[in-house]
């Protein structure tokens, strides 16, 4: 193997589908870099969907894992690995999620070169083991890059709208996103005619979860004065939530929740005049997709993970003494509980939005 020129690369995918979209600056570069090279790539079910088809050659799918011991969950890392090593020699591999079992499965897979960071007791599993940084201010999608080549900047990556009227967009190395290029065999969702907006009510933890009755103003404020229905976007868990905003709301609301893929959904963020979100994976989905994205953002750290673009995107937040604690479950007594979304009231956000979309109210 000449290490400049491998012809087999496999990478370890992100597990989320906000960390796998980060990503994507990550895989244009690699591809870039290596054009000839056959890519592989190793994910979760969740992104499957979200592989980009334009960056890669094969996509691998993880066996689900969850409630199996540790000698279980190795045994099946070990089967699976040897069996995407049967027919190729991987040369280049790397780790993108920073935890021992995906260092684990590229040595298990005979990746002969081996990059990651370190943490997670897993230095041994790498043979370039790249110190990890903590420093909050380290944009996650700019940490997934610098394995590749930190002197390339994720900053720089989309063409940015201008700000006003009077200025001119920031130049990037892509203006846009190509979904039928990235994800060719998606059927995407049919959207709803004349203007809409899109509202994504879930997450997976309840720290980031603005309150549903904060929704529910939000979309009586839409309805009344903006006159154009919501459509609500998610997954199975979000459909309990879709009805409560139906059967409660007195404008008009399209519910989409459970009717197709996470990457199913792109021409309906494209067609949107606005998206409002907790900070989630769909956040970073219908930024990609060029919607300008409003986040009423809860325990995340935005310097670490806020979408980046092509979509024109807006963080609220409310920076209370605890902010950013960045878990998954308030920690606060129950008169404090999540107080960092509770102090961001549906006129606040309705404001912003109108003032990203340069929507006249």
């Amino acid at each position: 193997m000449n290490q400049a020129n491998p012809s087999n690369i496999l990478v370890r995918a992100p597990n989320w589908i906000g960390d796998q979209i980060l990503a994507y600056p990550f895989y244009y570069f690699l591809r870039k870099k290596y054009p000839k090279a056959h890519i592989g790539v190793v994910g979760t079910d969740w992104v499957t969907d979200i592989q980009f088809m334009d960056c890669v050659d094969s996509v691998y799918v993880l066996p689900r894992m969850k409630g199996l011991g540790l000698l279980a969950k190795s045994e099946q890392i070990a089967k699976f690995a040897s069996e995407i090593s049967k027919n190729k020699k991987w040369d280049l591999g790397f780790s993108l999620p920073n935890s021992f079992s995906a260092a684990l499965f590229l040595r298990l897979a005979g990746v002969k070169k081996r990059v990651g960071y370190s943490g997670d007791a897993r230095s041994w599993l790498l043979t370039d083991v790249m110190k990890w940084n903590p420093d909050p201010s380290i944009h996650r999608s700019q940490a997934y890059l610098n394995l590749l080549d930190s002197k390339i900047s994720t900053q720089k990556f989309w063409t940015l709208p201008a700000e006003n009227d009077l200025d001119p967009p920031i130049q990037g190395e892509k203006d846009h996103f190509e979904p039928k290029k990235s994800w060719p065999k998606i059927q995407p969702l049919a959207t709803p005619s004349g203007d809409y907006w899109v509202l994504a009510p879930g997450a997976t933890a309840e720290s980031r979860r603005w309150p549903i009755e904060y929704f529910l103003e939000l979309v009586e404020k839409v309805g009344d004065r903006l006159k154009m229905p919501g459509v609500i976007v998610g997954g199975p868990a979000e459909v309990d939530l879709a009805q409560n905003l139906i059967q409660r709301a007195n404008t008009k609301l399209i519910d989409m929740t459970s009717q197709g893929s996470v990457a199913s959904l792109y021409r309906l963020f494209a067609g949107a005049k606005f998206t409002v979100c907790n900070e989630s994976g769909l956040a970073h989905v219908a930024s990609l997709c060029g919607s300008p994205v409003q986040i009423v953002c809860g325990a995340a750290n935005p310097n670490r993970t806020a979408p980046l673009g092509p979509g024109k995107v807006r963080v609220s937040i409310n920076p209370v003494d605890c902010w950013p604690c960045e878990r998954n479950t308030c920690s606060q007594p129950d008169a404090s509980k999540i107080k960092c979304l509770r102090g961001m009231d549906a006129e606040r956000i309705y404001q912003e939005v109108v003032s990203l979309a340069r929507i006249r109210a």
